[in-house]
């Protein structure tokens, strides 16, 4: 994955109709009868700051958005052709015979994943190369071709397997952009969207006479095919949890351009999978614009958005902005804005310096990967963090045990929250909340949450010790969203703490204010 892959958009899912004439559920087309959902407000030039601020302190997340955000660690597996050619992007034209994981053991990728605390893990079902981990009946660039388990294997298949006995959420990424199905004539070769049936069902089906659902959805003719992938990949390996695009185009002439049929594609996520997740070319998630893993200082979830064709929003302001949603990056988009929308920041990054595994790379150091966490995690975001198999098709011993020392030392950085045993006083009046230590104690770390089912409103607040007959500001914060973690120079010795609210755009619900003590 480099940077040249991501075009920045994200769907605004539109009407889709099944083959029966029936509109898809609400969930597909983002409200019932047209509505404009809470997640979503419509803005225009002629909104005032004011009005603006006023809109995004009424957005709120999805349910869906909510149980995404509380994953807050989660996995990528790159794995592919790539992982035995040696590249990054592949070409498209790559004998599958070269995909030999003859010690492929998906339930070791499991259970070092759980280990590492992992609760979601997504695979490279298909990388832009266009090879794709399970037998699909609409390409024959599959492990099917492969001499590999006798063309038996199916990666996809004992993935989600191995996630599952091990308790943990199945993601699946697909590459829209395919280089093999463009030497095969179907990607960007013109064709104009028309009414598709899907499945499309292809000689020999063995779905044939089985009645399956069915939908009609527009398409051009590589926009079919996806959807006929993503239909068996919705439909044959049970619950997915996320389904990860990004919006790369593939290493094609500059004359072609395959237009992607997002609202369809999007559509038919929600009819299969209404409870999965899409990002970050999805109207869930979006990419925090880095591939190191780093969210901004202040991190919002309520960001001004862009209509930008076929169903697709993209950011109003530049997708790398060092600000996204505070008050100034409100007015600043309100002349090319047409939304304000909840759509929290995934940050992804490598365990190696490459997607893919390479021999010659080592992983990320305890240390690096901490730093990663506090700056992703600890700052309203959520990490995604790519540990890819090795050509045997197992993890590399020293990603597993780096894992477990990662885990282990976040653990070290938050061990007790000294504030859990004791309730917290509220006084929502002046917008003070106190916790009571019962004791003297010693603290250098802080967590912070708001209750996010209200929204993000805090815009600023302090967080003071009580010491020498007074409250002394300690550290202060501008956003907090759905966790902020912060980590002070040194620790600060007190038994009354409290969190002061100076500014926000609407009442904020605290939901944890946690004090700790590192054994780092």
């Amino acid at each position: 994955m480099t940077v040249s892959r991501r075009l920045f958009m994200a769907a605004a899912v539109t009407t889709a109709v099944a083959a029966s004439g029936t509109p898809l559920p609400a969930a597909a087309t983002g409200g019932p009868g047209g509505a404009e959902p809470p997640h979503r407000i419509p803005v225009g030039p002629g909104d005032t700051p004011a009005t603006l601020v006023a809109k995004a302190s009424r957005v709120r997340p999805t349910a869906r958005q909510i149980a995404w955000q509380k994953l807050e660690q989660t996995a990528f597996l790159h794995f592919g052709v790539n992982t035995f050619t040696g590249l990054e992007w592949g070409t498209g034209d790559e004998d599958p015979d070269v995909f030999q994981p003859a010690e492929l053991d998906t339930d070791q990728w499991a259970r070092a994943l759980r280990d590492g605390g992992f609760r979601l893990a997504i695979l490279t079902v298909k990388h832009h190369d266009g090879f794709v981990l399970y037998p699909s009946r609409y390409t024959n660039h599959t492990v099917a071709s492969s001499s590999w388990r006798g063309g038996a294997g199916d990666v996809l298949r004992s993935f989600a397997d191995s996630l599952r006995r091990y308790g943990i959420k199945v993601g699946v990424y697909i590459s829209p952009a395919d280089e093999n199905q463009y030497l095969d004539g179907v990607y960007a070769n013109g064709s104009k969207r028309s009414a598709r049936t899907i499945p499309t069902l292809v000689p020999g089906d063995d779905r044939a006479g089985k009645n399956p659902r069915t939908f009609t959805l527009d398409a051009t003719d590589y926009g079919a095919h996806m959807l006929n992938q993503l239909y068996e990949v919705l439909t044959e390996y049970g619950p997915v949890d996320e389904v990860w695009f990004d919006g790369a185009q593939g290493r094609i002439p500059p004359d072609k351009v395959e237009t992607y049929d997002w609202d369809s594609w999007y559509a038919l996520i929600r009819a299969l999978a209404p409870d999965a997740t899409m990002a970050v070319r999805g109207p869930d998630v979006r990419w925090v614009g880095n591939e190191g893993g780093l969210a901004r200082e202040n991190e919002w979830s309520v960001v001004p958005v862009k209509d930008s064709g076929n169903g697709s929003i993209d950011y109003a302001l530049p997708y790398d902005a060092p600000d996204q949603g505070s008050r100034a990056a409100l007015a600043e988009a309100r002349s090319v804005a047409q939304y304000l929308q909840w759509w929290p920041a995934e940050c992804d990054v490598s365990i190696r310096p490459g997607w893919f595994c390479h021999d010659d790379q080592q992983p990320k150091s305890v240390d690096e990967l901490t730093d990663i966490w506090f700056r992703s995690v600890g700052r309203n975001s959520v990490l995604l963090l790519n540990i890819p198999p090795d050509r045997r098709g197992l993890l590399p011993d020293a990603d597993v045990a780096r894992l477990r020392e990662f885990r282990r030392r976040i653990r070290s950085e938050l061990p007790e929250d000294l504030a859990g045993g004791t309730p917290l006083r509220h006084d929502h009046k002046r917008g003070i909340i106190t916790a009571d230590l019962g004791a003297v104690r010693a603290v250098d770390r802080i967590r912070l949450a708001e209750d996010i089912r209200h929204g993000q409103q805090l815009e600023h607040a302090v967080i003071e010790a009580y010491a020498d007959g007074g409250w002394r500001a300690v550290t202060e914060v501008d956003t907090v969203g759905a966790s902020r973690v912060l980590r002070l120079d040194a620790p600060v010795t007190a038994r009354r703490w409290r969190l002061r609210v100076t500014r926000s755009r609407a009442g904020v619900r605290i939901a944890e204010f946690g004090l700790y003590r590192s054994e780092v």
